[in-house]
């Protein structure tokens, strides 16, 4: 009987032994299934699109609603997306808040009829801004520096009034710009050794710098070289396209004009401004012009003026202006500049260069005048269509006269990845230096999963990019490349206003509500980046996503891409509105795989132009 018991527990021990290995196995089959799916997805669809080049159709095996069915079943299948006819071929060149008619039914006093004027919500186009016949990819760059394609912005006017100052010169199918300006008709090398002279130029101190009146922006093309970003802005004037023809030779600009309004700039934020006959009035309104250069001057910058009325005493008869008008204009750049404590550096033939000074201690007797205006310090950066004041920006505190008011930045390239001191001084509410080095780790891995989608990201295929929502800037640290530059937008609605921190890790941006149209001609970015754009603007409310994708369609290029990332509920509603527009789509999981709400769509711009021939690969 014993024996039977034993063989009985016995049975009964390994049926048991038998259930746990079943039950381990299937468990780890599960685990290994779910990784598999997980993770590794990212890797497989990379491989996917990888054997299929640049292409950017859907991936069918791609099926992202198993994890979110209940966003997915609030879609109606059943309804037909809406189809973007080609506007008329008369709005090739169209700027929906530059535009040459409803400018003119403005005030032209203090330059106001060429500033900002959107549409109403009735006059908006809903159509696709079509490229002009022939258009091309634009040459890469360094060649686009030299070389724009005739058909991309075909405009001769320039050729013929700017020919003796060598601007730009038409040669057969191309405009070839030889770098020369009216302060510089023998190149802007030249002219920026002799501002190197001076200003320290070559060694990383000095790496953003405003070009205010910029023409075609040869100064910021040139000045690319020594690893110096040039904002660059000019308004849409008679001189047509200039800004258009900076874009096309790879060049930061935006459309743009000192009026009435602030530009939408942080404070403090340039290690140089620079007017090269830019025919801005320096010393009218009470000198408020040049307090605004001022305002997004760093501590330290350096203000460069060539051209009237510098040297007047010598240049008066050359310019062919009254002694008495020159010597009375640069008295009052004089004047304000002594109340703006800046130094005066160098003048020399028709270039005069001042600098400002690292804080307020040597200021004390020039700006304690009871006469003086000081801006208040917590309107600084409030500059989204607020009024031009002419008040001074008061310094930063400073704990000792040779400390650098707002705090002293690393040269570049090592304040790309410095913190900035804005963050250091917790003058960023809510970011601290951790969550900072936690953003750019998390950038780095955002993009090196964009390299497995779009092989071509770091290849020198897309120059111009834009980042919609910029955050800290760490998109544009992490892609950083002399091959190509970023434009980082913060939304004005923006929970943080962080652009004061991309500026100062040497990259350049721009404040702007993407309810209106972006301060560009179309066709001038060769990729977008939109990270909870769409999620930031639903939300919010105040605007169709509708209006925001046909404004990317008009500032993108033909074949140009679009990457997005925002919550799959969001991106759902991106893509139906994309479905009659004439762009490819794909849906990507997040690179930690599929349970991950947030996903990847990136959409490439079909080629077509004026006359209906295109290209698609659906």
């Amino acid at each position: 009987m014993a024996l039977k018991g034993n063989s009985a527990d016995g049975r009964t021990r390994s049926s048991v032994q038998i259930f746990i290995v079943v039950g381990l196995c299937c468990f780890f089959y599960i685990l290994g299934a779910w990784q598999r799916s997980g993770f590794g997805k990212g890797d497989s669809i990379a491989q996917e699109i990888t054997k299929q080049g640049a292409d950017c159709n859907i991936i069918p095996s791609l099926n992202f609603e198993t994890h979110h069915g209940g966003q997915v079943d609030s879609l109606d299948e059943s309804e037909k997306p809406k189809v973007y006819k080609p506007c008329h071929p008369r709005y090739v060149d169209y700027t929906p808040c530059q535009d040459q008619g409803r400018a003119m039914t403005f005030p032209r006093e203090n330059m106001i009829y060429r500033e900002r004027h959107c549409p109403p919500e009735e006059e908006k186009l809903h159509c696709l801004i079509p490229a002009p016949k022939g258009y091309v990819t634009p040459f890469p760059w360094p060649k686009s520096r030299d070389y724009v394609p005739y058909a991309n912005a075909p405009y001769k006017a320039l050729t013929v009034e700017k020919a003796i100052q060598n601007w730009i010169q038409y040669e057969g199918n191309v405009f070839r710009f030889p770098g020369g300006g009216t302060q510089f008709p023998q190149g802007a090398d030249k002219y920026i050794d002799q501002l190197a002279s001076v200003i320290p130029i070559k060694n990383g101190t000095v790496r953003t710098a405003l070009d205010t009146g910029c023409g075609v922006a040869s100064w910021g093309a040139y000045l690319w070289s020594r690893n110096v970003i040039a904002m660059s802005f000019a308004p849409r004037d008679s001189h047509e396209a200039q800004v258009q023809f900076a874009l096309e030779r790879g060049v930061p600009a935006v459309i743009g004009v000192l009026g009435t309004i602030k530009m939408p700039y942080p404070s403090r934020a340039f290690d140089m401004a620079h007017c090269s006959r830019c025919l801005i009035p320096w010393g009218a309104n009470d000198g408020m012009y040049l307090k605004e250069v001022d305002r997004v001057l760093r501590p330290g910058a350096y203000w460069v003026l060539s051209g009237p009325p510098i040297n007047w005493k010598n240049n008066y008869k050359a310019w062919q202006r009254p002694k008495e008008e020159l010597q009375e204009e640069q008295e009052k750049i004089e004047e304000i500049a002594k109340q703006l404590c800046w130094e005066k550096k160098y003048e020399k033939g028709e270039i005069a260069i001042w600098q400002k000074r690292i804080n307020d201690e040597a200021c004390h007797g020039k700006q304690d005048d009871s006469q003086t205006n000081f801006c208040k310090a917590s309107e600084l950066d409030d500059v989204w269509y607020k009024k031009m004041d002419a008040c001074i920006a008061p310094y930063p505190d400073a704990s000792s006269s040779d400390e650098v008011a707002g705090g002293e930045l690393k040269p570049f390239p090592e304040r790309l990845y410095a913190v900035p001191p804005r963050i250091s001084s917790g003058n960023v509410p809510g970011v601290s230096v951790e969550t900072y080095q936690e953003d750019n780790n998390k950038w780095k891995k955002h993009v090196n999963a964009y390299k497995r989608i779009n092989r071509l990201l770091d290849t020198g295929r897309y120059r111009n990019i834009m980042d919609m929502n910029a955050g800290l800037g760490g998109f544009a640290a992490t892609i950083e490349s002399p091959k190509l530059w970023t434009m980082n937008v913060v939304p004005t609605i923006a929970e943080k206003n962080t652009l004061s921190v991309i500026y100062e890790r040497g990259l350049v941006g721009i404040y702007h509500d993407w309810c209106e149209g972006f301060s560009t001609y179309p066709r001038t970015y060769d990729l977008i980046h939109a990270h909870g754009v769409f999620s930031l603007y639903d939300k919010d409310g105040k605007c169709n996503l509708e209006d925001i994708l046909l404004e990317m369609d008009r500032i993108l290029r033909p074949e140009g891409a679009v990457i997005f990332r925002d919550e799959v509920d969001v991106l759902i509603k991106v893509k139906k509105i994309i479905e009659g527009i004439r762009w490819d789509t794909k849906m990507v999981d997040h690179e930690d795989g599929p349970l991950v709400p947030e996903k990847i769509l990136v959409a490439v711009k079909q080629y077509w132009t004026v006359g209906g021939n295109s290209t698609s690969s659906q």
